[in-house]
């Protein structure tokens, strides 16, 4: 029964996203780009293109070069609170994006009944049983619970948890898992408690398609799980949301800007909403210089806790290969 329970799931995550394999690459600013997402999907998985800060015309640059190197199926991840997120909305309707993923807060009903209307799957993410409810009758057609093991910025609750509260009340669309996963045997185990798939993202950062610099993909190499730490608050009048990554110079550095921040939110020289805009575009540029510029000792090293089990550099389709062996497997 338990079999048969794993194998329906499992097939109602490929059917929904259109693919071989129900495995999601996260969306990962600077890094889940044409190359690494077109890669993905070339595998059977299903490549999610980052949004991220991107206005309008890059993005659908990006998508158009994505279709360029793949015809399989993938996804375009769009942030909430992007200034011009009306308008990137339009875009991936125009360019006829199958999937369109939600993320960095609660999507508007507008947005989502846009998309849908244009026959857009909308996928988002669910931090807790009533929110996932709510996004179900506006109109969500999947939904994502991401852990607290997670790279990048993060939520409170860990995965383990978030799969008893939400994955077994919630069967009304197909529900992915995410947060700390990184090998085949974890997939199966998840997909047969009934998710319909899941997401990796840190997994896929040491691939070879992945255009991170190689300083970058070797700290994910040689760190283990516990380097793969959460950012402190230290005062409530700047709710900062916490952001996973390895320690190093640059935690330092972050920490000192918050405290700075804090100062001037409290002498009136700024308001909240600014002060988290500037802490926001601190880390996109802190990624960057760690992603992209390989300064690993001063950027930002987004990681998960599952950066222990990347032991190499490898192409993508072996990633997928081992992955889905695992799961046949298990």
């Amino acid at each position: 029964m338990e079999q048969q329970a794993k194998g329906e799931s499992w097939r109602r995550g490929c059917a929904f996203l259109g693919v071989r394999h129900a495995i999601l690459g996260g969306a990962m600013s600077w890094l889940s780009e044409r190359h690494l997402v077109s890669a993905i999907s070339n595998a059977g998985g299903f490549g999610v293109l980052a949004g991220g800060g991107m206005p309008v015309e890059l993005l659908r640059s990006e998508i158009r070069a994505t279709r360029e190197r793949t015809a399989e199926p993938f996804g375009v991840n769009l942030i909430t609170m992007h200034p011009d997120l009306a308008a990137l909305v339009q875009m991936v309707v125009e360019e006829g994006v199958g999937h369109c993923i939600l993320a960095g807060g609660l999507p508007e009903q507008e947005t989502m009944s846009t998309l849908k209307a244009a026959g857009v799957k909308v996928i988002v993410f669910a931090p807790s049983l009533a929110l996932g409810q709510r996004l179900i009758r506006r109109g969500a057609d999947a939904l994502i619970i991401e852990g607290h093991e997670a790279g990048g910025h993060v939520g409170p609750v860990s995965t383990n948890v978030l799969v008893q509260e939400i994955l077994y009340q919630v069967d009304a669309v197909p529900v992915f898992v995410a947060g700390g996963i990184g090998s085949g045997r974890m997939v199966a185990s998840l997909v047969a408690m009934g998710a319909a798939g899941c997401q990796l993202g840190t997994r896929f950062v040491c691939a070879s398609e992945c255009i991170a610099h190689d300083n970058f993909k070797q700290a994910f190499v040689r760190a283990q799980s516990r380097d793969a730490m959460v950012t402190a608050q230290f005062d409530p009048i700047l709710p900062v949301i916490p952001v996973r990554a390895l320690v190093n110079k640059g935690t330092s550095v972050f920490n000192q800007k918050q405290l700075q921040l804090i100062e001037e939110v409290k002498a009136g020289s700024k308001t909240r909403k600014d002060a988290l805009l500037e802490l926001e575009h601190f880390w996109v540029g802190a990624l960057r210089r760690a992603a992209i510029d390989g300064d690993v000792e001063y950027g930002s090293v987004m990681a998960g806790q599952s950066v222990g089990m990347v032991k190499a550099v490898q192409p993508v389709a072996e990633i997928i290969q081992e992955l889905v062996a695992e799961i046949v497997a298990d």
